[in-house]
């Protein structure tokens, strides 16, 4: 039996209601063989999370554009520790300032695209979510 493919929840943080970059995101994962769980707009931390749970999701995508990342964030990333999922990969994408990467980071998030290429967060995914599930 082949193993499952990867599963990634792709999901908008907060009151963003730009989601054309995520059905994208969505759709090149697809083509890439992953499962993808897209949810609607203004997802709170604690649905993001139990959908995640729900869903037993090996990777958590995050797009934000609103401006919200760095007040959201924190808050995510508690339900993620609270849920058990801290073994997932989270990941960012959308529009940040630059110096809020780093942040980013140090709150928790495993990597953040800014205006990728699909080849760079399909292949960051398929190098790294293995590892932090089995960490």
């Amino acid at each position: 039996m082949a193993d499952a493919p990867i599963k990634v929840l792709i999901t908008k943080l907060g009151l963003d209601t730009h989601d054309r970059g995520a059905m994208v995101v969505a759709h090149a994962l697809r083509q890439a063989g992953m499962e993808v769980v897209l949810l609607d707009t203004f997802q709170t931390p604690e649905a993001i999370v139990d959908a995640a749970a729900q869903e037993d999701v090996d990777v958590i995508g995050v797009s934000c554009l609103s401006g919200e990342h760095l007040r959201l964030t924190p808050r995510l990333m508690t339900a993620i520790a609270d849920g058990g999922l801290d073994d997932r990969l989270v990941i960012y994408g959308g529009i940040f300032p630059r110096e809020d990467i780093a942040v980013l980071k140090d709150m928790g998030v495993d990597n953040v695209f800014i205006g990728s290429l699909s080849g760079e967060f399909i292949g960051y995914i398929e190098q790294n979510y293995a590892a932090k599930r089995t960490a």
